[in-house]
């Protein structure tokens, strides 16, 4: 792409991440109480370990996004809460059914939930969030909304299942990695800008702009956390530096470091690759700066951000749509 074209408006409204946090200070207030609400059973498991992961807290950038796109475009009810809290379930679920597959036992900073209760509990609650996203789903009573939350999902599951035909497969090139990133990032990011939008009553066209942001975001947001596996410590990332490595997962510094390395070298990466060998990390980090691969892999966040922000431009010039250019930015700027 042409960084030149990718600039965005010169007079827009962008605000930093912590103007972003005050301005939705209240709307975030009233998602979180919806979903505390929403997650009550009357089983004592399904309370313990939903509880564990949704107070484990972090970002809730997507419910954000729903809401940042539906006020931005004038919304003024209050369905989108309902919305957001949707969003965050299907998110949820998906980081339960993740930290099975990857046998992971931190996240954020915390014990996995399956670390503590173990792999069935943790799948089975993840299943019940998202059938309880599907309740909230019917109560809104659209549509348009359930059959754009519906295609998310069934996307959601495939790449899941595409990231694990990738597990310790040295073959896995950057038109892979980005399939893979779409699916179980990206789609869930487009999903909460494009149902803000539609919740607003905009326009089909500025529904796909929307989208377009929320695509782009997610694979900027993607790329972005896969170089933090190989810069960050577990205490600023929230989990063990080299994880990804350690699951078989070739993510983009990697895959650029085996495309560009010689051949005794490439041999030896894909070696690592397809024994997760965690020890090798050092090797695998020398490897990743004699190739310039982390600079490469921001260079393509920092590519994907700019794009989002540009899918903005002739929109209205508000806070709300000024946070969405913040958190392009602040995407690829962030430590964790």
């Amino acid at each position: 792409m042409d960084s030149h074209a990718l600039q965005t408006e010169p007079s827009a409204t962008v605000l930093e991440f912590d103007a972003i946090r005050t301005l939705v200070e209240g709307e975030m207030d009233a998602i979180d109480a919806l979903i505390r609400h929403r997650l009550a059973s009357d089983v004592l498991l399904i309370n313990q370990v939903s509880e564990h992961i949704i107070a484990a807290g972090g970002k809730r950038l997507r419910p954000m996004l729903a809401a940042l796109a539906a006020r931005g475009l004038g919304y003024q009810g209050e369905a989108h809460t309902q919305l957001a809290a949707i969003i965050e379930f299907i998110h949820t679920s998906t980081l339960l059914h993740d930290d099975v597959v990857d046998e992971s036992d931190l996240r954020r900073g915390r014990s996995t939930a399956n670390a503590v209760w173990g792999n069935a509990p943790s799948v089975l609650v993840g299943d019940f969030l998202y059938s309880r996203s599907f309740q909230l789903m019917v109560e809104l009573d659209s549509m348009p909304v359930m059959r754009i939350l519906a295609d998310t999902t069934n996307l959601i599951a495939e790449g899941e299942v595409l990231q694990l035909l990738h597990v310790r497969n040295p073959d896995t090139d950057e038109a892979a990695y980005l399939r893979v990133i779409e699916r179980k990032t990206a789609v869930l990011f487009a999903a909460a800008t494009r149902l803000g939008a539609l919740l607003a009553g905009a326009d089909e066209a500025t529904q796909a702009r929307m989208h377009r942001f929320g695509m782009d975001l997610g694979y900027a947001f993607q790329i972005a956390d896969d170089v933090l596996d190989y810069t960050a410590d577990a205490e600023t990332m929230g989990k063990n530096l080299g994880d990804d490595l350690a699951e078989g997962k070739a993510t983009l510094p990697l895959i650029h470091a085996m495309a560009h390395a010689d051949g005794e070298r490439r041999e030896r990466l894909r070696w690592i690759v397809e024994h997760g060998e965690v020890d090798a990390l050092p090797e695998v980090m020398a490897a990743i700066q004699a190739a310039g691969s982390l600079d490469y892999s921001r260079e393509q966040a920092s590519t994907y951000a700019e794009a989002a922000e540009r899918a903005l431009d002739g929109l209205p010039d508000n806070d709300w749509i000024g946070a969405l250019r913040g958190l392009a930015r602040y995407a690829v700027a962030r430590k964790h």
